[in-house]
């Protein structure tokens, strides 16, 4: 294993260069997601009362005025700068194609365009994803020495197959790109934002997992991966450490005590979804950190929304589900395991 990408070492003169202890932070959300992000921004004020400035910028994919209202008096609750909005750009209406939402919706691909929409004096962004709750300052994150690396982002546990499909070796890194310290000079500078562009259309618009799968593609190789207790995944809570390698067979990935430190002291609990369990803003969430989710909520301008009802889930996750309340537990991630490392990617390279 190689040690250098898990070294949580600071940068040197970090405060020289990022502004006196500055955040800029920037989400994207669409109006179906305002709560969450509303949710999560809380968070992020409650517990970085120690950053000077906290400079948040939303893409913005048509959220409604009175869920503006609401987001911005959040930023006032914490006497915090306002929000900057930014609209967010179409990536259909940019290749002049239909791009095909993989995962999750179109709006996140508005995070692809983050050095052409942001302001151009700015040499340091984390992006963060709306389902995600801050449980920790940022500081130690925001200062991180990326190695020369365009971006810092986790190391995701996907199989080998899923690497294929995106012109990536079979141990070439793939990343969740739900958490991405970002080195927005060294973006310009590679020329990021239009070799993304290159790929999607290379691909006619049909990419495995979307825009994550692009961002795989083009940074796979400047990427330095930090800890993962910066970026806690729901896995690590739905599986044992063990069971996890038998479901995503990763071909290299994290030692089970970082893991282990990643659930235990999460630096950011990011609720993504999983067949094995539910998010939290749904009825009948069981994740180990679901109080702190309706904490921040009970915070929030939407304290009184009525948690989501749960919608069945139809295809290869319903399949899942349902195998997971009929088999035995080792039997069921076994099987369930095929369908993820080999099942979904031969799939995913016929419909693409």
């Amino acid at each position: 294993m190689n040690r250098e990408y898990y070294s949580n070492e600071k940068l040197n003169g970090s405060e020289n260069l990022h502004g006196s202890n500055d955040l800029h932070i920037v989400y994207a959300s669409d109006d179906e997601f305002a709560e969450i992000l509303g949710v999560s921004l809380t968070s992020l004020y409650e517990n970085n009362k120690d950053m000077e400035q906290i400079h948040v910028y939303a893409l913005d994919s048509k959220i409604s005025e009175e869920n503006k209202k609401k987001l911005s008096s959040v930023s006032r609750t914490y006497g915090r700068s306002d929000i900057q909005w930014i609209p967010a750009k179409d990536i259909s209406e940019e290749l002049n194609m239909d791009v095909v939402v993989d995962r999750g919706s179109l709006s996140q691909y508005a995070r692809l365009f983050v050095s052409s929409v942001l302001p151009a004096d700015l040499e340091r962004v984390l992006y963060l994803d709306c389902d995600i709750v801050i449980n920790q300052s940022l500081d130690e994150l925001w200062n991180l020495d990326m190695h020369g690396k365009t971006i810092a982002a986790l190391k995701d546990a996907f199989s080998k197959w899923y690497r294929a499909n995106i012109d990536l070796k079979p141990t070439d890194i793939m990343f969740n790109s739900g958490v991405m310290l970002i080195d927005l000079k060294r973006w310009k500078e590679q020329k990021i934002e239009k070799r993304l562009m290159k790929f999607i259309a290379s691909k006619n618009g049909r990419i495995q997992q979307g825009d994550q799968g692009a961002l795989n593609a083009v940074l796979s190789h400047d990427t330095y991966c930090f800890e993962p207790r910066f970026n806690s995944v729901t896995i690590y809570y739905d599986f044992s450490y063990k069971e996890m390698m038998v479901y995503r067979k990763p071909p290299e990935f994290y030692t089970e005590a970082q893991v282990k430190e990643a659930t235990e002291n999460p630096v950011i609990i990011h609720f993504t979804t999983s067949f094995l369990s539910r998010r939290p803003w749904i009825e009948g969430c069981l994740h180990r950190y679901v109080g702190e989710w309706m904490k921040y909520k009970d915070m929030s301008p939407w304290t009184d929304a009525p948690l989501r009802k749960y919608k069945k889930a139809t295809g290869v996750k319903g399949i899942g589900i349902k195998l997971a309340g009929k088999l035995p537990r080792k039997l069921m991630i076994t099987v369930t395991g095929i369908a993820q490392a080999y099942g979904r990617p031969v799939m995913n390279k016929i419909k693409n």
